[in-house]
């Protein structure tokens, strides 16, 4: 069932990480992008809140493939149109950008409900310690908030793992890519699909222990 698979090893690794660079880099940028936006969605301006409602909205309305060619075909167009030459958007770099997009739109939701989970009187009671907001926030209501949000954030992040797949279709050889390659070159597509799914599963159960441990330790924090 495995012939082969020891021979293309050192590759499907290759695209193991591959895999986790799109993965951790959508979920990084995402993460910024929905540290900023949420708050702005919960107590900013008219606008902002209708600027990022917006987004939010059309971003979980589209499937994340077409957001993927849509950053890549229309990146490529938009920096040619500005250099005035042919400029490419390469595979990576599109991947990281559109699972970024996804992931910040469905981050922002998670935070924006971990952020209004947070009792009011916390505010209150940091105000009333002479904490200006800006240091309320960051020592009395983030705290709590990651602490609320850490189950999404989790899931979350397993799902941008598994959407890092969907780059190979612009020419990013990640596992999957990897893999149906050499399934092709050996003929035995079960071993390498199989392979494939094991290393995922170890990637998704590391990840999982991780949460885990931090969501220990950030309620230690919250007691």
């Amino acid at each position: 069932m495995f012939e082969g698979v020891s021979t293309y090893f050192p590759q499907l690794l290759d695209g193991l990480v591959l895999t986790l660079q799109v993965a951790l880099g959508s979920f990084l940028v995402g993460f910024v992008i929905a540290m900023v936006a949420a708050p702005l969605r919960v107590s900013g301006g008219p606008v902002a809140k209708r600027v990022i409602g917006t987004y939010v909205t059309v971003v979980r309305g589209l499937p994340e493939l077409l957001i993927i060619f849509l950053v890549f075909y229309g990146g490529t167009v938009l920096l040619t149109k500005l250099v005035g030459s042919y400029v490419e958007v390469d595979a990576l770099t599109a991947g990281i950008a559109a699972l970024s997009v996804v992931s910040g739109a469905y981050l922002t939701e998670i935070l924006r409900a971990a952020l209004l989970a947070v009792p009011i009187g916390q505010w209150e009671a940091a105000k009333s310690l002479g904490l200006r907001p800006k240091q309320a926030f960051f020592r009395v209501i983030l705290p709590q908030m990651l602490q609320r949000a850490l189950p999404g954030l989790g899931n979350q992040w397993l799902v941008i793992l598994k959407e890092s797949a969907l780059v190979s279709i612009v020419g990013l050889e990640e596992l999957m890519r990897k893999s149906v390659v050499a399934a092709g070159a050996t003929h035995n597509p079960l071993g390498f699909y199989l392979t494939a799914a094991l290393l995922y599963v170890l990637v998704t159960t590391v990840s999982t222990i991780v949460f885990e441990l931090a969501n220990r330790r950030l309620s230690i924090h919250a007691r």
